[in-house]
């Protein structure tokens, strides 16, 4: 698949409207999160661990990369070595839903792991969510989504 298969047009407030063959992009396309750290090891044991339910496993490795790899749709995570930790807070985060409206066990579990909690628990829009931090300090969001009656209220409220 090439750009031939891709259109764009400016849409409504300069924004960038982008039509592409649906079903090719499904067929090719893979998400991979790339994620700064120290030490890669330590990383990938803890992320392993945090992710267990999705069972990713180890893929690629080779300096200064290592993969952790699942199922399909999920994402690739893709742990780069870097020689200094980050600095400040992260243009990007993950947020993760792990299935249980019990957070607070959900991140007491991964504090056992070396992560620590930043916040208190926080909601908005039926949504909850509490931001932990990894060992090395890259912040994400464990979070439990709306029930479904709350869904349609959001997207009559977001148009």
């Amino acid at each position: 698949m090439g750009l031939d298969s891709v259109s764009a047009t400016s849409g409504a407030a300069g924004k960038l409207i982008v039509r592409a063959d649906q079903a090719a992009y499904r067929s090719a396309m893979q998400i991979v999160v790339t994620l700064d750290c120290v030490d890669t090891e330590a990383q990938a044991a803890f992320w392993l661990a945090a992710l267990a339910p999705l069972d990713y496993r180890r893929g690629f490795h080779g300096p200064p990369y290592l993969s952790l790899v699942a199922p399909a749709p999920a994402p690739t995570l893709l742990l780069q070595h870097v020689p200094e930790l980050k600095q400040g807070k992260n243009c990007m985060h993950l947020d993760l839903d792990f299935g249980t409206a019990d957070l607070a066990s959900e991140v007491s579990r991964l504090e056992r792991l070396g992560a620590a909690q930043l916040s208190e628990e926080l909601s908005e829009h039926g949504f909850r969510w509490i931001v932990v931090a990894d060992p090395e300090g890259n912040e994400f969001c464990v979070f439990n989504p709306p029930n479904s009656t709350n869904v349609p209220e959001i997207v009559a409220r977001s148009g």
